[in-house]
C-alpha cells in the first residue's frame, strides 16, 4: 500500500509540476512585457506615495514667546564730569568733541552741519580725525569708546 501511495504522489508531483512549467512559460514568456511594465507600475506608483507623503507632511511651527525680564541699570548719581585728561591726551579739539556729542544724540552729518553753521564735508574731515583719535571704524564704535573714555554722557 505504501509503494502504491509513493507511486501516485510522485506522479502527482510530476504533473503538478509539469503544469506549472507550463503556466510558468505561459505567463513569463508569453506575457513578460506586462509583467515588467506592471512591476515597474508597482515601483512608480510606490515611488509617488513616499513622496507625496514626505512634501505634504506638516511642518514643525516654532512658537516664539516673549517673557518679561526685570533688568536693572545702575546709572551714576550726580552730574556728568568729562575725563580732561584723557581728552587732551587724545588731543581731540572743542569741536570735534561738539560733532562727537551730536553723532551721540543720533544726528546725521547733514543735521550736524546745520547745527554747527559749517558744511557737510568739514563734519566728515573731523569725522574721520575722531575715528582716527578713537581707533574707531563706525560712528555707533566712536560713540561707544567716548562713553567708556569718560568723554561724552
Amino acid at each position: 500500500m505504501k509503494k502504491t501511495v509513493l507511486l501516485y504522489g510522485l506522479v502527482g508531483g510530476v504533473l503538478i509540476a509539469g503544469l506549472r512549467f507550463v503556466e510558468y512559460r505561459f505567463l513569463v514568456l508569453e506575457h513578460s512585457l506586462e509583467i515588467y511594465g506592471g512591476i515597474v507600475a508597482a515601483l512608480f506608483a510606490a515611488l509617488g506615495l513616499w513622496l507625496g507623503r514626505k512634501l505634504t507632511r506638516p511642518r514643525e511651527t516654532v512658537v516664539v514667546r516673549e517673557v518679561p525680564v526685570e533688568v536693572r541699570v545702575e546709572v551714576p548719581v550726580g552730574p556728568f564730569e568729562r575725563n580732561a585728561e584723557r581728552l587732551s591726551a587724545l588731543g581731540i579739539t572743542p569741536r570735534e568733541l561738539d560733532i562727537l556729542e551730536a553723532m551721540a544724540a543720533g544726528h546725521s552729518n547733514r543735521e550736524i552741519a546745520e547745527r554747527l553753521y559749517v558744511s557737510e564735508n568739514t563734519v566728515k574731515t573731523h569725522a574721520a580725525r575722531l575715528f582716527d583719535k578713537l581707533s574707531a571704524k563706525r560712528r555707533t564704535q566712536a560713540v561707544q569708546l567716548a562713553k567708556e573714555a569718560g568723554l561724552i554722557p
